[in-house]
């Protein structure tokens, strides 16, 4: 991607955590754009010949490693920086592993398993998966976003006002992101990017692939935004629905018993109808189906559907 733009922060310029005292790698002016090149998930812990064992040893501490922080000329607190998705440039690898005690059914997966893939760049053939998974790629940034005000190193891990792990699969080419600005300069950076995932991300992981990132960076003064906002380009479902989808539920007062019923019961039935083992039809759930709240003005109890696009099967 190198020449595209006028600016390019290399994968060595990153950070874990978020710290307004980060020097800056980079500053800008609004309206330049930048290619970032980014690190996988784990930071380099994983890689394509890693196994299942390798998967406890992975250090937390490491896992989401963001490139930058980018300082814009003129961002002060209570402005938004608008992020331009410009493109993608997919490495043609990545990962996806259930990591013990993390995940939304962790207490049912103890066990570590971890996933390989291998991809056309291109994004023209689908990461194929175990006992005939085909799962459409479609990159974007699952950590994206501006340092907080409170001083101190902060956790990556927990999305926030600002940003960062948000883990939103429509925050990919195209779209526009706005983020509340907390500090001068905003301090922006981004990673953890995605081949594909499923909204939710339901096993912890997604696609974890190294992949550069092309952005381009304007101010909106005064804006003050509560959270970040987004538009898409265009459907961000059309690379997955096109032969409709299987539909499992959760119905209860609780939507996070509600999604973990949900879950529960697409695993079950990938395991039962495609022949999937549990840990399998798990993974896979968290790189291609959708978590929706279905309805939320029932009382006392809530539905809340599991998506499994059915072109990834057939």
């Amino acid at each position: 991607m190198a020449g595209l733009h006028k600016h390019t922060i290399h994968k060595e310029h990153g950070h874990n955590g978020w710290n307004n005292a980060f020097k800056p790698a980079l500053t800008i002016a609004p309206g330049e754009s930048v290619d970032f090149e980014t690190r996988d998930a784990s930071g380099g812990q994983i890689n394509v010949n890693s196994t299942a064992a390798d998967v406890p040893k992975i250090d937390l501490t490491m896992v989401n490693p963001v490139t930058g922080p980018v300082y814009i000329d003129g961002a002060e607190p209570g402005d938004a920086l608008k992020v331009t998705l410009l493109g993608f440039q997919p490495s043609g690898w990545g990962w996806t592993a259930n990591i013990p005690g993390f995940g939304l059914l962790a207490d049912q997966f103890p066990d570590p398993a971890l996933h390989v893939w291998k991809y056309a760049p291109d994004g023209k053939t689908p990461a194929m998966f175990g006992p005939g998974g085909k799962v459409p790629i479609r990159p974007f940034t699952g950590t994206i976003g501006v340092a907080p005000a409170e001083p101190g190193l902060h956790s990556i891990i927990p999305p926030r006002r600002v940003g960062g792990n948000m883990d939103v699969r429509d925050i990919s080419e195209g779209t526009e992101l706005f983020l509340p600005i907390e500090v001068k300069g905003a301090l922006f950076s981004v990673g953890d990017t995605h081949a594909a995932q499923g909204d939710g991300e339901v096993c912890g992981t997604a696609i974890e692939s190294p992949i550069g990132v092309s952005l381009k960076f304007d101010l909106i003064k005064g804006a003050n935004l509560k959270f970040p906002t987004y538009r898409t380009a265009g459907s961000v479902s059309k690379h997955i629905d096109g032969k409709g989808y299987e539909v499992t539920t959760g119905i209860g007062p609780d939507l996070m018993q509600g999604a973990r019923a949900a879950l529960s019961g697409m695993i079950e039935l990938l395991a039962k109808k495609h022949g999937f083992k549990p840990v399998e039809a798990y993974m896979l759930c968290s790189v291609c189906a959708d978590l929706k709240i279905s309805s939320i003005v029932d009382v006392p109890n809530w539905v809340v559907s599991c998506y499994f696009p059915r072109q990834v099967l057939e």
